[in-house]
């Protein structure tokens, strides 16, 4: 879709955020609606972002799929995943939802749009032999525990695709997948 290849190209998103207390700047899934309605606009397309929420196990998950869809009825989506915290401290269960919400709208809309999370090469480029990227220990195993909690294919599908490929190529997610299309004959 040409059109999403024009918004990928002109869509700036910066880290306007703020976190004091862990000492780093962000964007929010605000910020990204901010800077692509006028794009979208521009391209004559419509986004829409619709989240359904998933117990897998004891855990609830919050899927967003986010859809641009363009003048000639082509669509193209990206999904995010997010678990809901236990509790968090002043957020009552309606708030806790919300935020999870917008964490998950916020990966699919980072996905939809190809916007990078890490700072460019030429910004991190130090002239030396680049260390091993990794995800965080959390994300991973909360891929995994969400694999392991599926109770047959279909349910099976709607997790893996909704992975994130860099979360989908490391080789333990891999193996629990693999591991549950065993267990469940597929």
């Amino acid at each position: 879709m040409k059109e999403l290849q024009a918004i990928q190209a002109k869509l700036k998103a910066p880290k306007n955020q703020r976190n004091n207390f862990g000492k780093y700047n962000y964007r929010s899934c605000e910020d990204i609606l901010e800077a692509v309605k006028p794009l979208c606009d521009e391209q004559n397309c419509i986004l829409v972002i619709v989240d359904q929420v998933n117990q897998v196990g004891e855990r609830y998950y919050v899927q967003s799929m986010a859809t641009i869809t363009n003048s000639e009825g082509v669509q193209i989506s990206s999904g995010g995943w997010a678990r809901e915290a236990d509790s968090k401290k002043g957020m009552d269960a309606s708030q806790l939802t919300g935020a999870t919400s917008s964490y998950a709208r916020k990966y699919a809309l980072n996905g939809l749009f190809a916007i990078d999370d890490t700072k460019g090469a030429d910004a991190t480029n130090d002239h030396q032999t680049p260390a091993k990227t990794t995800k965080p220990n959390s994300q991973i195993a909360d891929s995994i525990k969400a694999l392991q909690a599926v109770k047959d294919a279909d349910g099976l599908k709607t997790i893996w695709s909704s992975l994130p490929t860099t979360i989908k190529n490391i080789e333990s997610v891999e193996k629990a997948k693999d591991a549950m299309k065993a267990k469940l004959g597929l």
